[in-house]
């Protein structure tokens, strides 16, 4: 999670400013008020504990969507392109637009550029809203005098990433659903069918089979223990999110999704989305190589892709062709490289990465569309062993007592 940071810094004109920023350390602030125009004072991270600590609830938080942001875009790029000026024309989005969160942050944006700054330093204050990829592009626009059609190339690639969640989380529905069946199940019987046949099972003044015998004990742990098993779950539920935002754990997680069967080829190819559509989009904006390599890399969403991007970075500064330094990695698929490499030679790079991403968004599309029929068989495989085990166990002793009485 960011932190709050206030900062002191030193405007162009030698006048002092002071405002707040949220970022992931220091250095981050500083890095962008250097980038907003400014000489950085004095940056002091704010303390929020004990009583004075602010609570987020994710679903209450006031989070801005990627969809409500698309839709900024193409409304701003409209009045823009139409010869409205910026200042008027986030005015009346800060006005109309549906969301609330967002609305604020284009008021204040406003406000900003009222006092002097660009559109991208105004946009650099909101970095849970607004990546550096988004900031990186507007500032492009800005210098090129194209910043109409930035927001429609951002608008688009927003809408695409909008689109491509939904459908994952389309299919990921029916197996999350089937976990949770199977969880339920399980949860029921250890805690209300087991006993109940442990009672007809203590009438039988015999030896139970062994994995009757285990289901007993497991069941009877379970009723026992329950109390402290919902907290030992919670305290591993929270260990595990902690975990997974700390960079060693992103690390490890990030290289086991990619070895997970099926998600691990969802993983790569949306890496390959991600990686080829941000490279392209800044370097057709005119992003400098090393800069656009620079977000593509802290974008990427996954370790071992930005360890990758984060060694072309090297070679490029070396006076080495991207392709050199990707061909040693095994993240990228040799037609990746391949496509790189002849876009370097004919001076095409951004078109021949734009199309590497089509591609892959086509695969994403595609494997996406059949993960509910390559998993529902995997899953119902998963249901029929969990429960048919259990009751073959509760009635083993069952079938030895008739095997007596005949």
């Amino acid at each position: 999670m960011p932190d709050t940071y206030t900062y002191k810094a030193r405007e162009k004109s030698g006048k002092i400013t002071s405002g707040k920023l949220e970022a992931e350390s220091r250095e981050l602030v500083v890095s962008r008020l250097r980038e907003m125009g400014f000489l950085p004072v004095s940056v002091v991270q704010e303390r929020t504990t004990g009583l004075n600590a602010e609570i987020n609830i994710p679903f209450l938080s006031g989070r801005v969507k990627d969809k409500d942001v698309s839709i900024m875009c193409r409304q701003l790029a409209t009045m823009v392109n139409s010869g409205m000026t910026l200042l008027r024309a986030l005015s009346i989005l800060a006005s109309q637009t549906e969301s609330k969160p967002l609305a604020k942050i284009v008021n204040e944006v406003r406000l900003d550029i009222e006092r002097g700054q660009s559109f991208s330093g105004a946009l650099i204050r909101h970095p849970k809203t607004f990546d550096r990829l988004f900031v990186a592009m507007v500032r492009s626009g800005e210098t090129g005098g194209a910043l109409d059609d930035v927001l429609l190339r951002l608008a688009n690639s927003l809408e695409k990433q909008v689109e491509l969640k939904r459908k994952i989380k389309s299919a990921m529905t029916y197996p999350v659903a089937v976990l949770i069946l199977v969880l339920v199940i399980l949860t029921a019987m250890l805690l209300f069918v087991v006993p109940t046949f442990q009672k007809i099972f203590a009438t039988l003044h015999g030896t139970l089979p062994l994995p009757t015998r285990i289901l007993l004990d497991v069941s009877h742990i379970a009723v026992t223990f329950a109390p402290l098993l919902i907290v030992f779950y919670a305290g591993v539920a929270y260990g595990f999110v902690r975990f997974s935002r700390s960079k060693r754990g992103r690390d490890i997680l990030d290289r086991l999704v990619l070895r997970v069967p099926i998600f691990g080829r969802l993983a790569r190819k949306s890496s390959m989305v991600r990686f080829s559509k941000t490279l392209s989009t800044l370097l057709h904006s005119g992003v400098p190589i090393l800069e656009a390599l620079e977000i593509t890399k802290q974008a990427s969403g996954n370790v071992i892709v930005a360890e990758a991007v984060s060694d072309m970075q090297v070679g490029v500064r070396f006076g080495e062709p991207m392709s050199t330094r990707m061909a040693t990695h095994p993240i990228f698929p040799p037609m990746v490289t391949q496509m790189v490499a002849v876009g370097e030679e004919s001076g095409a790079v951004d078109d021949m990465l734009d199309k590497v991403g089509t591609f892959y968004e086509q695969e994403v599309e595609a494997l996406v569309g059949s993960l509910s029929s390559l998993l529902e068989p995997i899953l119902i495989v998963v249901l029929g062993s969990v429960v048919g085990s259990m009751v073959i166990s509760l009635y083993l002793p069952m079938f030895n007592v008739i095997k007596l009485i005949k």
